[in-house]
Order: structure tokens, then C-alpha cells, then sequence
């Protein structure tokens, strides 16, 4: 699958995607163009379970300074259908981050600000060099974070996002590893080696338990344990049923990878095959 963006570099390998936000010389700035093709590009891969994981990366030195100024400013001079509907798009769009069926990974280096902390905040896993800083810094503009604030909330707890949202500072990537913002610090040249390892972890993983388990966070982290009871009864069953989790538990009966921790080269009939033979011992 090959997608061509203005705003972005797509670049799928194996089960693998790397879209890296490639506005360098504006500090990669969530412009509208870049928020509508971010959304389209999630939006085509959402049903594509050949896809595992997402690595968010940026060109340059900045990982994103946030939402375009000049295309905010610009704004004021569309209508109010106008302004709505590209509000809209940039809710859609940190949706559609959120709850990717894939493993969404940020490689973070330089600043992630405003927008770019809140892209961060919903994504699953945060990597960031030790050299980054990160900042929600609207209320300095005479703006507010209205529309990344229940994902920062979500990410950071009430009383964290409270302190950065009311006061505009910056923190820095131990400040940001300490308020659970990210998961791990490195040094710059150490960003890929420690992405690759998430991304290994994950090429052992099955595509469809993946992305059921993303749905199961959300059913959960939404609905208290009663209310999701019948779902996570349902899901447990279901999947114990299906071919991944038959095949998953044989491949450790029989003490062998399953088919899909086999680099994508194992075909679905070669798979097949393996399912039905008998376990051993």
C-alpha cells in the first residue's frame, strides 16, 4: 500500500508503518492539510489487520510545535460552518489516533508542544530523547487546549494536566517519563534501537488479538467492570475459538512461534496446516 501526502511520509515494511510528519521547515506544525491526510491515512488502515503498529515519527529536529498559528489566525475569516467542520476533522483525527486498531508508537525527539503533546497523549506507546520537551502552552496564545484535553487528562490525571494546562510551562522528558506522558528515555541515537524493540515485541503478537485487545482498553477503561462483564465474557470465548487462538495455543504446546511471529512469511493455507496438525507430547 502506497499513499503519496503533502504533509507526511508514509512508508510501509512488512507489518509495519512509519508515518513521519514531514513539515521541517515549519516545525512540523499540525496544519489543516496535515490533520485531514494524518485522518486519512488512519482512516485506510483501520481495517488492515496485515498492519500491527504505527510508528509516529517526525523529520527534522522538532517532533511538532503544535497547531499552525498561521492557519488558526486564517480562520477567523471562514465561516462558522467552515471553522466547525475543521474543528471537527482535528477531534476526528486524534480519534482516530486513539483508537487505531494498530500499535501506535511516538518517536519523539525535539519539542512536542500543544497539539504535539496531545498527539503523544494518544498514542500507545511514547518513546522520546532525552533532549525533548514538551509544553500545553495555549493559554499563552489566549487560546485553550479544548480539544486535546480529554486525551491529556486521560493521559496525565486531572491534577497533572490542572498544573501544565493553567500554567503554560514547559517540562522537560524526565518530567514528562515522571507524569506518565511517556514510557522511556534515551539518548538521541538510541531513538530507532528502542523503537525496533517495541516493534519486535509486537511482530510476535497476533494482528487480530491486537486489535481486539485495543478495542477491550477502551470497552473497560469506559464502562465499569459490571457493565463490560458480558463483552469481556464474549471476547474471552471468541477469541479462544478463533484460528489465532488456536493456533497460539498449539504453537506453545508444541513449543514453536505461531505463524504470525514468522516475519509474514508463513501464507494463510501454510497456517492452515499448521492448525490442524497434532500437537505433540
Amino acid at each position: 500500500m502506497t499513499q503519496t501526502y503533502q504533509t507526511l511520509d508514509i512508508q510501509i515494511s512488512g507489518s509495519i508503518a512509519h508515518m513521519t510528519l514531514d513539515r521541517p521547515e515549519a516545525r512540523n506544525a499540525m496544519s489543516d492539510v496535515m490533520v485531514a491526510e494524518i485522518l486519512d491515512f488512519f482512516d485506510s488502515i483501520r481495517d488492515d489487520r496485515s498492519i500491527r503498529a504505527v510508528i509516529i515519527a517526525a523529520a527534522g529536529s522538532t517532533f511538532c510545535s503544535g497547531g499552525d498559528i498561521k492557519d488558526m489566525q486564517a480562520s477567523i475569516h471562514l465561516s462558522d460552518e467552515e471553522r466547525d467542520e475543521r474543528l471537527h476533522e482535528f477531534d476526528r483525527m486524534l480519534h482516530a489516533v486513539n483508537e487505531a486498531p494498530q500499535v501506535t508508537i511516538a518517536r519523539i525527539q525535539g519539542a512536542a508542544m500543544g497539539g504535539g503533546t496531545g498527539l503523544v497523549c494518544v498514542s500507545d506507546i511514547a518513546i522520546a530523547s532525552d533532549e525533548a520537551v514538551f509544553g500545553l502552552p495555549e493559554v499563552r496564545l489566549g487560546i485553550a487546549p479544548a480539544l486535546i484535553s480529554p486525551y491529556a487528562i486521560a493521559r496525565l490525571g486531572i491534577s497533572r494536566t490542572r498544573q501544565l494546562m493553567l500554567t503554560g510551562r514547559r517540562f522537560d522528558a524526565h518530567a514528562a517519563l515522571d507524569y506518565g506522558l511517556i514510557h522511556e528515555i534515551c539518548e538521541p541515537d538510541e531513538l530507532d534501537n528502542r523503537v525496533d524493540e517495541y516493534v519486535n515485541d509486537i511482530r510476535q503478537c497476533s494482528p487480530n488479538a491486537l486489535a481486539e485487545t485495543k478495542r477491550l482498553i477502551f470497552q473497560v477503561w469506559t464502562h465499569p467492570p459490571e457493565e463490560s462483564r458480558h463483552y469481556r465474557i464474549a471476547l474471552n470465548n471468541r477469541l479462544r475459538e478463533s484460528e489465532d487462538g488456536q493456533e497460539g495455543m498449539q504453537a506453545f504446546i508444541q513449543k514453536r512461534k505461531p505463524y504470525w511471529a514468522s516475519n509474514g512469511k508463513v501464507s494463510s493455507v501454510e497456517a492452515l496446516k499448521i492448525l490442524e496438525s497434532p500437537a505433540e507430547g
